[in-house]
């Protein structure tokens, strides 16, 4: 063999065994494949923490009521302007012998109230049911709470205005359309589902008035702010 066959083959063995190496799974000495090295610049975030039900209310009423992107559905503003002061949330003395985290429902008033320590209360202006159809039970439970709730009008309501609720018998999907609003709160008294909740409207106008089936009404952002707050399970005293 020449010098020039020889170098050849020399040059075309070495890139042979460059080629095997290329494609070849690297092990360590026990015959393992060895695991990738982590990534160096992805950090692990925290997990967001939840919302602390007895933090103070230190929005202003601008931002407490403005637009807000609430999931896939948008929830319009209230221009607390057009607002009585006494509808807009706050925090206020209160003195109750209601453990804190417990709901407080004043009808005459229109206002709600959620049981915080020392004394204090987040109040929200709410609508409520004309007397023949407002909940006189005194004291219930907060069962469970939904966003977005579906809502499907009871058989009384059928039956007192059909013109009003039959074509809705079937039931309607959560959404603006959906008259309970962006939360909902049910009430169960001894186990048992009162057919009342506390939730959201999609009629702001009707807030401070006796308008309602006889649920309790809050403006979609002051449902969401209670929904945060309220656990399920809570105390919910009727007045």
């Amino acid at each position: 063999m020449s010098a020039l066959d020889s170098f050849r083959a020399a040059s075309l063995a070495a890139i042979v065994a460059l080629a095997l190496a290329s494609c070849t799974t690297t092990q360590g000495q026990q015959g393992t494949e060895l695991p990738s090295p982590p990534p160096t610049n992805v950090a692990a975030l925290p997990p967001a923490p939840l919302p602390d039900p007895f933090r103070p209310v230190n929005q202003s009423p601008a931002d407490m009521y403005a637009a807000r992107q609430d999931g896939e559905f948008a929830i319009p503003p209230v221009d607390p302007v057009h607002m009585k002061p006494a509808h807009i949330r706050q925090v206020v003395d209160y003195r109750t012998k209601e453990v804190p985290g417990t709901v407080v429902v004043d009808q005459n008033a229109r206002h709600l109230y959620f049981i915080m320590p020392e004394g204090k209360a987040v109040r929200y202006a709410v609508g409520v049911g004309p007397v023949a159809r407002a909940f006189n039970g005194g004291e219930a439970e907060i069962a469970r709470k939904a966003a977005w709730p579906r809502w499907i009008p009871t058989q009384d309501m059928i039956a007192r205005n059909p013109k009003q609720y039959e074509r809705y018998r079937d039931g309607v999907d959560g959404g603006p359309g959906n008259p309970m609003g962006a939360r909902a709160l049910y009430m169960h008294k001894d186990g048992i589902d009162t057919y009342y909740r506390v939730h959201g409207t999609n009629d702001p106008s009707s807030i401070g008035k006796a308008v309602s089936a006889g649920c309790i009404r809050m403006l979609n952002q002051d449902v969401i702010d209670l929904y945060d707050r309220v656990e399920p399970g809570a105390k919910i005293v009727i007045r």
